[in-house]
């Protein structure tokens, strides 16, 4: 039997995905579910339900596997981390030694507690396949050069915008930003963004240059196509070799249907 994998799992496919993936490497994976995520009991030797607000259980559980290692996946929603401040005497020591639940000091804190049970939290993109996918346009349709142009600054715009830890996802239209990504995510700022600048917006999405995908890979999905289609958006444009194309075939003959254009650019 291999060693011992903590996946910890916020809600969404990925979580039972990339459990499919540690096992096909040798992994014995104990899953902890911290949100809906279908499919991870057929891919897991242990499934432990959990709650941020209650972690004491959840480092016992390591200690008691013998966890090696720990792996995060899945979405953790803001509401969900804002009450690890409140929780049991491990969530609070936690967010008092981290000083801040903005995504880089809760992180590292996270990396030290797990350090010190002789844990280390993996690269996410080790367990990704190639869902990761490098330059080019996946579907029919191209971008107009007008929608090139604003696929350039929305990425130009995205990256600032993630390196201050604001939001990866740009959504504008001739040049004008309607919608930077917040806490409410990709998706739901595709949908703002396109309503307010109507019919022929561009999405763009960047990411960090110290990104860290030990917690965090910049994804785009189905949900996202589907929220663009609705609001009339023309292309959307991410970071080539650093965007999640969750499952992309699904989300090309979406964006299709939809003429959508869908690019990875360098």
């Amino acid at each position: 039997m291999g060693r011992a994998l903590g996946l910890m799992c916020g809600a969404g496919v990925l979580p039972a995905r990339m459990a499919a993936q540690a096992r096909r490497r040798g992994w014995r994976v104990v899953a902890f579910a911290f949100g809906d995520a279908p499919g991870l009991d057929a891919h897991a030797d242990r499934t432990v339900t959990s709650r941020l607000a209650d972690l004491a259980p959840v480092l016992a559980t390591l200690a008691e596997e013998r966890v090696a290692a720990a792996l995060f996946s899945g979405k953790f929603w803001l509401g969900d981390v804002l009450r690890v401040r409140a929780g049991d005497h491990v969530g609070r020591a936690i967010a008092a030694s981290a000083g801040s639940l903005a995504e880089r000091p809760l992180a590292e804190t996270v990396v030290s507690t797990l350090a010190a049970l002789g844990i280390e939290v993996l690269d996410q993109r080790a367990f990704l396949g190639d869902w990761i996918e490098g330059a080019g346009c996946w579907t029919t349709r191209k971008p107009t050069d007008a929608e090139w142009d604003d696929v350039r600054r929305g990425l130009a715009l995205a990256r600032r915008c993630a390196d201050l830890g604001v939001g990866q996802t740009v959504v504008l239209r001739q040049g004008v930003v309607a919608a930077v990504e917040a806490l409410e995510g990709t998706t739901e700022a595709v949908r703002r963004g396109a309503a307010l600048a109507g019919r022929g917006a561009v999405v763009a999405k960047a990411v960090a240059r110290d990104n860290d995908y030990r917690f965090d890979t910049p994804t785009i999905g189905p949900d996202t196509v589907r929220a663009a289609a609705e609001g009339g958006v023309a292309t959307i444009g991410v970071e080539a070799g650093r965007v999640l194309l969750l499952e992309r075939e699904s989300m090309v003959e979406a964006a299709d249907r939809s003429g959508i254009s869908l690019v990875g650019v360098d």
